[in-house]
């Protein structure tokens, strides 16, 4: 990942609102959740909830899709773990093993646990 990159994706992070709504998407897993149901629970109205998806989409943590009227919001996995990889790593001194990856700790969503 490149510096930018990862700048790029914090200063999404870096807002209480984007915050919580990418906390939530990582909980609902690789299935995602519409943006109507996201605006309800974050109680948020949907023009701002929009703005604040779109910043985390543009970051690269997020994804949509369209599934008929509505949009569905996923946290984007490999994006969040490779973002995590870049902070921690030359934790140790370089030796690694200081910081489990996702897929170490069971933590990964099962859709991805296929992946090569």
């Amino acid at each position: 990942m490149e510096t930018n990159h990862a700048v790029d994706a914090l200063a999404a992070l870096a807002q209480e609102t984007r915050l919580t709504a990418f906390r939530l998407l990582v909980e609902a897993g690789p299935e995602g959740i519409a943006a109507g149901e996201i605006a309800r629970t974050l109680d948020v109205p949907p023009p701002n909830l929009s703005f604040h998806l779109s910043a985390l989409v543009h970051a690269g943590l997020v994804t949509s899709r369209r599934d008929g009227r509505q949009v569905i919001y996923a946290a984007d996995f490999d994006a969040m773990d490779t973002l995590v990889g870049f902070l921690a790593q030359n934790c140790c001194r370089g030796e690694g093993g200081c910081l489990p990856s996702l897929e170490r700790t069971g933590c990964a969503p099962k859709a991805r646990a296929g992946k090569a």
